[in-house]
């Protein structure tokens, strides 16, 4: 569980990374359901301001110290550098030795490689420094198409935007899918998106003038029990099939077909957690049809079976 949250801090820092950590993990939103958190705000001088990579500073009031008994030390993006604060980096491997998991957004990841903690463990690393980042720490094992990586004590995420993906993950990977949808809904992002990071690598911007397909999106989602081919869709999108495919693509980043049994996994995550249905009727509600459907599915998305995840993840009294 995660009941206390460190983020840690060093000069030249990148506010927005640094703002996404405190908007999950250091917002009060108990009365959305969201167990309570408590989040420190940590560097090696307290009260002494940190300069921004947008011409203004922030000051933490913490000190290193503050990373001790966390369950999750985050660290956001900073401008990348040849070396890294000595204290930090040791505070940080204390914090690992002590047990924390540690969780970076971006070029974060460039202080935990610096701490020795990548070497031999999978990771991610935003497209423009992946080169960079393997020729610094050769020993890392690099993933270059996802948006994050989960490795269990130790979470890595690609640029900024799957800095929200990594850390709704480890939300819902501690809490459960309640608390990660609860949080995502009050920051209006998807609580779960699909697809890897190599849809964004430099690719030309699709040639596509019709609205956004968001209202598609939110019919889909209210009736992820009926089956909806894209000859449909494209009808209900007012575009040819060519284009609401690319568009859904652009969009989404991932195929109809994909995005929807994707959304039917989460939905089928709710149920098992919430509901005391049936295999049967989790199956009919999210839209599978049939159990096995639903069995392959799951544990292809999840990597256990739905039954094993309602052992682990049903919401029981206390």
């Amino acid at each position: 569980m995660l009941n206390t949250v460190a983020c840690v801090l060093i000069d030249r820092l990148e506010p927005f990374e640094f703002g996404l950590i405190c908007e999950v993990f250091g917002i009060d939103r108990t009365a959305d359901g969201v167990p309570p958190i408590e989040f420190r705000v940590c560097a090696e001088e307290p009260g002494k301001p940190l300069s921004t990579n947008v011409g203004v500073s922030l000051t933490p009031e913490l000190g290193l110290d503050a990373l001790v008994g966390a369950d999750l030390v985050a660290i956001p993006a900073f401008t990348i550098r040849d070396e890294y604060p000595p204290a930090v980096l040791d505070a940080v491997r204390q914090a690992a030795e002590a047990g924390a998991t540690l969780l970076t957004v971006c070029s974060g990841a460039f202080l935990l490689g610096e701490a020795g903690l990548l070497d031999g463990r999978h990771c991610t690393m935003h497209w423009r420094e992946q080169q960079r980042f393997a020729e610094r720490f050769p020993l890392a094992k690099l993933d270059p198409d996802v948006l994050f990586v989960d490795d269990g004590n130790i979470i890595t995420s690609a640029g900024t935007a799957s800095g929200i993906d990594a850390c709704l993950h480890l939300v819902r990977r501690e809490h459960g899918s309640a608390a990660a949808t609860a949080i995502a809904r009050r920051m209006v992002v998807a609580p779960q998106r699909e697809g890897g990071q190599r849809q964004y690598v430099e690719l030309p911007i699709p040639d596509c003038s019709a609205d956004s397909l968001t209202p598609l999106l939110t019919w889909m989602l209210k009736h992820l029990d009926t089956e909806h081919p894209v000859s449909e869709l494209a009808r209900r999108a007012q575009l040819s099939e060519r284009t609401f495919a690319r568009r859904f693509v652009a969009e989404t980043g991932t195929t109809p077909h994909r995005w929807l049994t994707s959304q039917r996994v989460l939905r089928a995550r709710r149920l098992l957690e919430d509901t005391d249905f049936s295999i049967d009727d989790v199956a009919q509600h999210s839209g599978f049809g049939t159990a096995a459907l639903l069995r392959h599915h799951f544990h292809r998305a999840v990597g256990v079976a739905p039954n094993d995840y309602r052992r682990t993840f049903a919401h029981r009294p206390a």
